[in-house]
Order: C-alpha cells, then structure tokens, then sequence
C-alpha cells in the first residue's frame, strides 16, 4: 500500500507565500475585520429563520441545545485556532488535513467543504429571500409574488430575490477584500444592534410561565434541537480561510475564532429565552420568520417587526458575503495542488482577488437557490460539517506527534482530551442525522473518491517530479518561529 501523499506545514505555507504575501492576495484584514467576519459567517439564517426549527424539537430546553452545539463547536474552535495560527493559509481544514492525514483525506474534506458552504449559500440566500418578504409587508403591505420568490418544489417558479443576494455578494468579493471587509464589519454591527433591541422588546414581556414545560420531548428533543441548532454555528471555521489576507495571521485568527464563539453563543441564548419567554415555545414554533412575528405580538404592531426583518435582511446578506469568501478561497488552494482545475486559483492582479472563481462559484450556487427546495439536503450538509470538525481535531492529534516542533501561537487546552471530546461530540450529531442522512453522506463520499481518482490524484502537483513541486524558498519552522514572535 503506497505512502500517503502528505504536505508539511512550511511547504504548504511556502507554497502559498503566507508568511509573505500571499499568492497573489494582499493583507488587508486586522483583528476587528477578522471578529466581524466571523460574526457575518456565523449569525444568519439559523437565528433569524431556524430557531423555530430549534424550538419545535426542544420547546424551551433549546437553550441547552444551543449550548450543546456550541461545546461541539468550541472544542473544535480550539482546533481551528492552533491550525489556523500554525498554518496560516486560505485552504483552511483542507489544507490541515493535507498537512496532518494526506491527500486524499484533504480532498474528502474539501469535498465536503463544497457541500457545507455550496448548500449554506443557496440555503441561506432562500432565508434571505422570506426575510426581503417580510420587510416589503411591513413597509408596504405587499410582498413579491410566489412565482418570483420561491422555486418550484416551494410553490413559485423561481427565486429571485436569492438569486440577486448572492449576485451583490460576488460583485463585492470581486471587487476586493477591503471592500469585502468594510461591508460585513458594517452589517455585523446592524444585525448586533437588531439582535440586542429584539432582547430587550422581548424580556420586557417575558412570563416564566412560558418556559414550562421546559422540555417537553425529553433528552430525545434537545438531541434532535442541538441537530437542528447546530446549523445556526456553521461558519465559524470560515475565519481560517483568510489566512492569506490577515495581517497577522498568527495571532489574530486563534483570538477571533475564540471571540466570535463565545460572543454568538451568549446571544443565541439570549435571544432564544426572549423568543420563548415573551410568547411561548409553541407559536414560536410555527413561524419561520419567528422574531418579527414576536415583536409583532409584543408591540401590537408591524413596525417593530418590520425593524427586525430589516435586521435579517442585512445579517443573512453578510452570511452569504462571507461563507461566499471562504468558498472561493479554499477553491483555491485546491486548485493550487492541482486536485482541482487551475481557473480557480487564478488571482486578478488588479483587484487581487480570484474573479473567476468568485463567478463559477456564484453561478453554480445562484441555480439550487432559485430552482431547488433544500430541506432534503439540510441534515446532509450537517453531517458533513460534523465530519469535517471531526477530521480537524484529528488532524491537531496527528501533527503534534509527527510535527512537535511546528511553531505554534495558540495551542489547544487539555490537550488531548478537548480534540478527543470534540471528536466525540461530533460524532454523537452525526448519529443524530439518522440512518436515511448517513446512506446519502456514504454515496456522497464515494463519488468524492471517484472524482479523486479520476482527476485529483493525476493532476495532483505531488504527482510531478520533485523538482517541480520544491518551492524556491521554505519556511523553516526557525522562520515560523519568528513570525509568530509578536504573539
């Protein structure tokens, strides 16, 4: 059986000029724009449109299904952080399970990767779609016609609205990651503000009462809410991709990725309790759109629900925005290995970004939002997400044996116990998935490898002589070192 195809951290670090200037990308983003960004990944469609979700498994107790989902994240996050500071480059998981397990490890991870972002974008653009509804009721009192606002297996012909969000967001990438950068900082701090003004209309009503019964389906309903709250975290890993376009990498992704966590799972919680305690779980339950329809109910009118749906509008932009952002970055990096083809990793030098890549990517996720309904296809995203986590915390595992000495600006607490705990909490949501999600995510996986063998391992640049491959200056991890001194 061969040796599996594995590259170092310097060389994936050389190869990319992280330590420099990035293949062609510039450095752009400070800590606060990496905070923001992460807040723009993370807070979207699985607050503002997915919470009822939540609540109809767990009834109150989704609280603690939203702390479950967020131990499994945070545990992971520790990961994130030592590989994103150890490896600062746009590949992300892939480019660390690249380093840690292997090529074709990598390309599964990236395969999935396509899967979690492909289907999140067109997901959340639909969201965004209910939401510009919404807005348009409450200011106006009409709303766009179904033909126009759903695609076919939700009862229109095709979803324009989604199409046009992720249309605004490919013009912005293309036109620079500063642009890119200052749009999601300013989104991020409208949809905090909505957010904290919807938690104080709503503890201003709120009754204990509405809070009991507190779990009305049992352990069994807050396993099947943590499934469901799961979605509203995904994202979060989305800050290592700008590995390439921090300005310290080494320092500032770790400390953001720790930030944004702690910072999102207080105000799901928050807000949550006030969703529930204003006018119980039940009808909050029943409404997709379940903040505004709160609100409503509190205020006795339109307004305050038409301040919120504003507030969606904008935050479910920013998510498109910035998981459109990771995509194409890892794209990139896999196209720079050669798993992929190289239009994706061709960089615009005078925007220094990958126009093309942006557009394909656009293109191919502008179509299932207009067309297709993807409520089938939700829980399979989320069992690639956890299976990616998975992988991730592994990976930590796998190079402080083999790479002890690999610098290192933040290293993960309790280690190994928090890699081992991440691994296992993921794996007990994947469970959660069921039998149905684990038959599709298999096939999924299979035609990965096909694809794989077909393409990737040929094209693969460490299927070229090794002179080929060499990059002209390494990164020593002495180099490294002193990169990561002002941490």
């Amino acid at each position: 059986m061969p040796a599996p195809r594995i590259k170092s951290p310097h060389l994936l670090v050389a190869e990319s000029g992280a330590d420099r200037e990035g293949h062609g990308l510039k450095r752009t983003m400070g800590l606060f724009q990496l905070i923001c960004f992460g807040v723009g990944a993370i807070v979207g469609t699985g607050i503002f449109v997915g919470l009822s979700d939540s609540v109809a498994q767990a009834g109150p107790a989704v609280v603690i299904s939203f702390v479950l989902a967020a131990l499994t994240c945070v545990f992971t996050a520790f990961s994130f952080a030592e590989l994103g500071g150890a490896i600062p480059v746009s590949g992300s998981s892939y480019s660390f399970a690249y380093a840690g397990l292997g090529e074709s490890t990598a390309f599964l991870v990236g395969w999935c990767l396509l899967l979690e972002y492909g289907i999140s974008i067109s997901a959340v653009a639909v969201g965004w779609s209910e939401y510009v509804n919404e807005l348009l009721h409450s200011l106006t009192g009409l709303q766009l016609p179904a033909v126009l606002s759903a695609g076919p297996g939700d009862g229109g012909l095709v979803n324009l609205p989604a199409v046009l969000v992720i249309a605004m967001a490919s013009v912005l990438l293309v036109r620079g990651v500063r642009e890119s950068a200052r749009a999601t900082a300013a989104m991020a701090a409208v949809k905090l503000a909505i957010l904290l003004a919807f938690c104080a209309i709503g503890y201003s009503a709120f009754k204990d009462g509405n809070l009991t019964p507190f779990s009305p389906a049992g352990l069994g309903g807050i396993g099947a809410g943590t499934t469901a709250a799961f979605f509203s975290y995904i994202g979060f890993d989305a800050i290592t991709t700008a590995g390439e376009e921090a300005k310290n990498p080494r320092r500032d992704i770790p400390v953001a990725i720790m930030v944004c966590m702690g910072l999102v799972t207080l105000l799901y919680c928050a807000v949550a309790l006030a969703a529930i305690g204003a006018i119980g779980g039940d009808r909050v339950a029943g409404h997709p759109a379940a903040l505004s329809y709160v609100v409503n109910e509190v205020t006795g009118s339109t307004v305050g629900g038409g301040v919120i749906a504003f507030g969606a509008v904008v935050a479910i932009a920013s998510v498109v925005l910035a998981v459109m952002y990771g995509q194409t970055r890892i794209l990139m990096s896999m196209s720079r290995d050669g798993l992929i083809p190289r239009v994706f990793e061709k960089v615009s030098p005078k925007t220094s970004t990958p126009v093309a890549g942006t557009l394909i990517v656009a293109v191919v996720f502008a179509l299932p939002a207009a067309f297709a309904s993807l409520d089938a296809v939700m829980n399979l995203c989320t069992i690639g997400t956890l299976a990616v986590m998975a992988v991730v915390n592994i990976v930590v595992i796998a190079l402080r044996r083999r790479e002890p000495g690999l610098a290192r600006s933040f290293r993960v607490p309790l280690y190994p116990v928090a890699p081992l705990l991440g691994v296992a909490f993921c794996l007990y949501l994947m469970y959660e998935t069921g039998w149905r999600t684990w038959l599709q995510f298999a096939v999924f996986l299979a035609v990965g490898l096909l694809v794989y063998g077909v393409y990737g391992r040929r094209h693969s640049t460490l299927a070229r002589p090794v002179a080929e491959v060499t990059p002209v200056a390494e990164v020593t991890p002495a180099g490294a070192e002193r990169e990561s001194q002002a941490v």
